[in-house]
């Protein structure tokens, strides 16, 4: 049991830092979009997913139209939907206010989880609950103030897209784990390869509307290694790390852990990339930044603790019944 737990703990954690990078792709991209980005991250994906899928050993039988058609459909939830949502959020709400909704996504996940699998008594969560909470008021407390308020092109839009996009993440995690747990004969990496592929295709469909929407400048400043060469050195690199590491890594924890602990985890994504955003703007966190990490780590550890005791106490409880 300890394995398995430190496994999926450790898991989590590292998909959070994967999923973080998302943050500081605008700081990276220069002229190029989020569009020309994603297409270049979700074709790299693709193809590191065919590789596994062609190297895997009896795979075959785990290549059924229903596991496609479940692999594309949550390729669709947690990668296209949910790219489309975060990205319309941040044009239309700004690029503070939209990640400060976007840190609901655990909250709401942990309080889902723990309704439908009954982890851990409701009592026991409240106080790792209020520490993450106030960590995210103090790490997005800037959302609100004039400076953030001056980059909000249209509220009324962009906030139901990013509460969207909330439900689009919340969802995606509940179904893959539900899909998980009703393949228990799959590996864990050919899962994550069907998803991989799964989202590349979708990511080319949506290449034809998106050039005619002119949502892409690869056709404008142009595919050429000269002019692009920096655009694919970093959706590769972040394909590989982020994608692909991190669907890989939230399987695994998907499969060792809780819901509602695997969202407590997640949520020191947050603090990552703020970490991150930090490196990359090259300055120290302000006292209320550093405050709201240091608040969400301690939210993090705890909930570690108190699912970790409970777990032994669980099964020191089932083996003096036996």
């Amino acid at each position: 049991m300890d394995r398995i737990f430190y496994v999926g703990v450790s898991a989590a954690l590292f998909a959070a830092f994967a999923f973080s990078l998302n943050f500081i792709v605008p700081l990276i991209i220069g002229d190029y979009s989020t569009f020309d980005f994603a297409l270049v991250r979700h074709g790299v994906s693709a193809l590191v997913g065919l590789y596994i899928l062609f190297s895997e050993k009896g795979v075959l039988r785990h290549l059924t139209p229903r596991n496609w058609l479940n692999a594309i459909w949550l390729a669709f939830i947690g990668y296209v939907g949910y790219f489309l949502t975060v990205t319309g959020a941040a044009v239309f709400a700004g690029p503070v206010i939209a990640p400060a909704f976007l840190g609901l996504v655990p909250i709401v996940l942990m309080v889902v989880g723990n309704k439908r699998q009954g982890s851990l008594p409701w009592r026991s969560l409240m106080m790792p609950l209020a520490l993450v909470l106030a960590g995210l008021a103090l790490v997005n407390g800037t959302a609100l103030t004039a400076e953030g308020l001056n980059s909000v092109r249209s509220f009324w839009v962009g906030v139901p897209l990013a509460l969207a996009a909330v439900g689009l993440w919340v969802w995606f995690a509940l179904a893959n784990q539900a899909a998980l747990a009703a393949r228990p004969e799959m590996p864990s990496g050919v899962w994550a390869a069907l998803i991989l592929v799964g989202g590349g295709i979708l990511m080319l469909a949506f290449y034809p509307f998106g050039a005619a929407l002119d949502l892409f400048r690869l056709p404008t400043l142009g595919f050429g290694w000269s002019a692009a060469g920096s655009l694919y050195v970093w959706g590769a690199s972040f394909a590989l790390l982020a994608t692909v590491g991190g669907v890989w890594a939230w399987n695994i924890a998907s499969r060792s852990l809780p819901v509602a602990l695997a969202a407590q985890l997640i949520v020191s994504e947050t603090a990552f990339g703020v970490i991150g955003g930090l490196v990359v703007h090259a300055r120290w966190p302000t006292p209320i930044e550093s405050a709201g990490i240091v608040v969400l780590i301690a939210g993090v550890v705890l909930s570690v603790r108190i699912f970790y005791e409970f777990r032994c106490t669980s099964g020191r409880t089932l083996l003096a019944q036996e």
